[in-house]
Formats: C-alpha cells, structure tokens, sequence
C-alpha cells in the first residue's frame, strides 16, 4: 500500500498539540513539518494515480483508433 501521507499528518497533529500544551516550541514546530511532510506525500500519491489514470486512457484511445483504422483499411 502506497504512503498517502496520513500517519505523518495524524503524528504531526499530536506533536503540534503535545508543543502547544507543554509549551515546547520545539516540538510544536516538528508537529507542523511532519503535517506539511504528509500533506506532500498525499499530493505526490494523488498526481500519481491521476497520471497513471491519463496513461491507461491514453493507451485505451490508441487501441481504439489503431483498431478503427484497421477495420477500414480491412474493408
């Protein structure tokens, strides 16, 4: 199963909400890097599947049309 970006987004919550209760800058900051490394992740895997989506297209289209020009000059 591919990385969606989800774990880090869930720990990064935690961490930010840990930071802002203790106090702790620091890993309030680290909270909000793991959530931004996450939110990357989930927008690499969506371009991902969308661009694996325009290839399978793409290739059923060019079937389809090598095809119909078989079938005319079979004709």
């Amino acid at each position: 199963m591919a990385d969606k970006g989800t774990g880090d987004k869930v720990l990064g919550k935690a961490k930010e909400i840990v930071g802002d209760v203790t106090g702790d800058d620091k890993t309030k900051a680290e909270g909000i890097i793991d959530q931004a490394i996450g939110k990357a992740k989930e927008v690499a895997h969506d371009i991902k599947e969308k661009s694996e989506d325009i290839v399978d297209d793409l290739k059923e289209t060019t079937d389809n049309v090598v095809e119909d020009i078989k079938d005319k000059f079979n004709k």
